[in-house]
């Protein structure tokens, strides 16, 4: 999960609200410090800490307004506090220029090279024409790592492995540059203190005229995030940033509150290794995440990047009418695995982000669904398009050629028919009343 810890802390001091009997200014006073608390391990900057905590403190005092309770108003109060700290309204790069020119910009070890990828998969996806250009003549495998991306991606690339002058590449290939929408400058990795490099920065930055600046700042940096992001902005004016390594334990304070000292918005959050995991930045659903509210609308533009959209209705109607097989189940499965983890889907679902569930619970649903997709693997079509054929001779088979034992696939063998018999159930079922006897329940009265 993105800010594990953070979001950890943060969900518990919310359900101290929700648990407590009445809001009184000790309560308050306890929350302000426990929320001070999971901000500064998280390493984001005292002072900044302290500012916040002390809007929340001094907003969470007043009279809650008509129609909410007390309880309902510091929730508010916190969510919009957070969420007015990390910038309140998402921002974007209007692609308005041809070519509009993007120069990304970072320390040694950020993730800046791979970022470039991922932002060049990102607009290339939204119907940009895009290239990227390599001027990194500091770090060897810089040039074969960057023309390796632009492939995996299907942009163009422009590099010279030979030229050590960045502003020289650059300059060569200008000329070819007006027949994209977006070019993505990719520079040295580099120590924010470093003079020669600085210097050599600032002269591309000057030769390009990048239209965006991108600081590229690893999620894991610390408190040294303020001083680094004062001397790229001091060298060519930062206009956004790009947090990575973001997913797991990073702390991730200190590169959130970096952006307060170049006075630039955070615009994408690096949230995964592979190619597709990178996300806009939106403060107000990354708030609702950190808190356990989840984050639909991601989700949803996550299913809708993925997900062949006739295909999906086309899926819709085979699970309403319980007719679907496993190649279909094998397809959801294909599809979710695009998504991100089983663990990322989950913290996006309202109410399942603030559960508890254990990290090793997690990885064995992860587990599962790998061995019934190896197990899926093996079989023939026949099979996977009548699973009810399926006998003992037939798991011995599947069985030793995924290397999956009988259990497992009798397990999922299980889901499947459990899964087409609830969408049988659903089937027609106009009156939720006949739906909920069928389940073994009821509808309470009055509705």
């Amino acid at each position: 999960m993105v800010l594990e810890k953070l979001g950890e802390s943060l969900k518990d001091t919310l359900s101290k609200i929700t648990k407590s009997l009445f809001v009184d200014d000790k309560l308050i006073n306890e929350l302000i410090k426990e929320i001070q608390r999971a901000l500064l391990q998280s390493d984001t900057n005292v002072q900044l800490v302290f500012s916040l905590s002390e809007k929340i403190k001094i907003r969470a005092k007043q009279d809650p307004p008509a129609g909410i309770t007390k309880k309902e108003q510091l929730i508010t109060v916190v969510y919009e506090e957070l969420t007015e700290f990390l910038g309140k309204e998402p921002k974007e790069i209007k692609i308005e220029h041809k070519p509009t020119k993007i120069m990304m910009v970072g320390l040694f070890g950020s993730g800046k090279t791979t970022t470039t990828g991922k932002l060049a998969k990102y607009y290339r996806k939204r119907g940009y024409k895009v290239a990227v250009i390599q001027t990194d003549t500091w770090r060897p495998a810089a040039y074969d790592q960057l023309e390796q991306l632009s492939k995996t991606v299907g942009v163009d690339f422009f590099g010279n492995k030979t030229e050590k002058n960045p502003t020289t590449i650059y300059k060569t290939f200008e000329p070819k540059f007006k027949e994209y929408d977006v070019i993505i400058i990719d520079t040295a990795g580099r120590d924010a203190l470093s003079d020669d490099l600085i210097e050599e920065l600032n002269t591309l930055n000057k030769a390009s005229q990048p239209h965006e600046r991108l600081l590229v700042i690893s999620g894991d940096i610390g408190q040294a995030a303020q001083k680094q992001a004062q001397a790229f902005h001091d060298t060519c004016n930062v206009s956004g940033v790009i947090v990575t390594k973001l997913e797991g334990t990073a702390k991730g304070g200190g590169a959130l509150s970096a952006c307060a000292v170049t006075n630039a918005p955070i615009l994408f959050l690096g949230v995964g290794e592979k190619i597709d995991d990178l996300e806009p930045f939106n403060p107000k659903r990354f708030v609702g995440r950190l808190l356990g509210m989840g984050d639909l609308e991601t989700l949803l533009e996550k299913a809708r990047d993925v997900i062949d959209q006739d295909k999906a209705q086309d899926m819709q109607a085979k699970f309403m009418k319980g007719n679907f097989n496993l190649m279909d189940l094998y397809e959801q499965m294909e599809s979710m695995k695009k998504m991100g983890s089983f663990g990322k889907i989950l913290e996006m679902i309202p109410g399942m982000g603030s559960l508890k569930l254990p990290k090793d619970a997690l990885d064995v649903q992860e587990e599962k669904l790998e061995k019934w997709k190896h197990a899926m693997n093996s079989m023939t079509k026949t099979e996977l398009e009548d699973p009810d054929i399926l006998g003992s001779t037939h798991l011995q088979r599947i069985s030793n050629g995924s290397g999956i034992s009988q259990n497992d696939i009798r397990d999922m063998l299980k889901q499947y028919r459990q899964s087409k018999k609830m969408m049988k159930m659903m089937k027609g079922e106009g009156d939720i009343n006949k739906l909920m006897k069928k389940m073994g329940g009821k509808m309470p009265k009055g509705r």
